[in-house]
């Protein structure tokens, strides 16, 4: 099969195109035939700054596609079904193996490509928000990097749960894009002080939560919170050290929650929820901006795209 392998960490340009073995199955797996591959953060930070564990190595969480072989020990997946899966490894190619417990099956009529991006973006701001950060109707959220997938995701599912969605991202075609998502107000972090807008639009109380992505602004959300409320910080996409002071944060007694979907995603409870998200995508709940999408072959350049940061959407690979 075709794959988008690298052999040592470090820029876009690592990747190269090229033939390597198909994957094999073991008794609970099944084979997919890829049809679509969302490009994630961890996939970008893996290839960036993780040593691979042997060359031609192929990155990626997301991918959707086609059953085309199961294992001996596979009661719940037939040859032919759609799904889209996730893994530590392996999305971007045209065949990838995973476990079946990773994998969703797709309900008619369901886009792969947008299907791709729920597991990971979708799933995990609703586990940030909900299993993490209890929100709930009439609390105010601070969405950090809101135009990434996450960002996204977390936008829509925190209104439609009644919150007041407050997203920080740059650009005003972001803004607008991002207002008609659910977010009540949209701060530009290129031309305003993050946390004195949110004291303005709080009545100088700050935020009862935070969902941060970034990771090199966890003071700033720590700062835009108010007495008593939560920061959830997940992932790092400013690929910096994530150090801050927290003495401010035990003064004001606010708690500080980490989030890595890897170690969740096969829960039951989370695999019900992105089963229940799949089927809003079908009943058109929910939206996903697709910002662009990249033959596989051209993987460098994709991940070039994500990393200069101008997307509002997902990004995604076409084997």
């Amino acid at each position: 099969m075709k794959a988008a392998v690298y052999d040592h960490n470090g820029p876009p340009e690592v990747f190269r195109y090229t033939d390597v073995h198909d994957p094999k199955i073991s008794s609970g797996d099944v084979l997919i035939r890829v049809e679509a591959i969302s490009i994630e953060g961890g996939d970008v930070i893996n290839r960036r700054s993780s040593l691979p564990e042997h060359p031609a190595y192929v990155v990626g969480y997301a991918a959707t596609g086609t059953v085309v072989a199961i294992g001996d020990d596979v009661p719940d997946r037939q040859i032919g079904d759609r799904v889209t899966s996730w893994g530590l490894s392996g999305s971007h190619a045209q065949f990838r193996a995973v476990p079946t417990y990773q994998t969703w099956l797709l309900p008619s009529g369901v886009d792969a490509a947008q299907a791709a991006t729920i597991p990971i973006g979708f799933g995990t701001a609703h586990h940030c928000l909900f299993a993490r950060g209890r929100l709930s109707s009439g609390s105010t959220v601070l969405i950090q990097g809101a135009a990434g997938g996450v960002g996204i995701a977390a936008v829509q599912l925190a209104r439609q749960a009644g919150a007041t969605v407050i997203a920080v991202a740059s650009g005003g075609d972001r803004a607008k894009r991002l207002t008609n998502l659910g977010a009540s107000s949209v701060i530009d972090h290129n031309t305003d002080a993050v946390v004195d807008a949110v004291r303005d639009l709080t009545d100088g109380r700050g935020v009862d939560l935070v969902i941060d992505p970034v990771g090199s602004t966890l003071g700033t959300s720590l700062a835009a919170l108010c007495d008593e409320g939560t920061l959830v910080s997940v992932g790092n996409a400013g690929g910096v050290p994530l150090t801050m002071d927290l003495w401010q944060a035990v003064q004001r007694n606010q708690s500080i929650l980490g989030v890595f979907m890897g170690t969740v995603l096969s829960r039951p409870a989370v695999r019900q929820t992105i089963d229940a998200m799949l089927a809003d995508l079908s009943q058109g709940r929910l939206t996903v901006p697709i910002d662009r999408q990249f033959p596989l072959a051209q993987a460098a350049a994709a991940h070039r795209y994500v990393e200069d940061n101008k997307i509002l959407g997902r990004v995604l690979l076409i084997p």
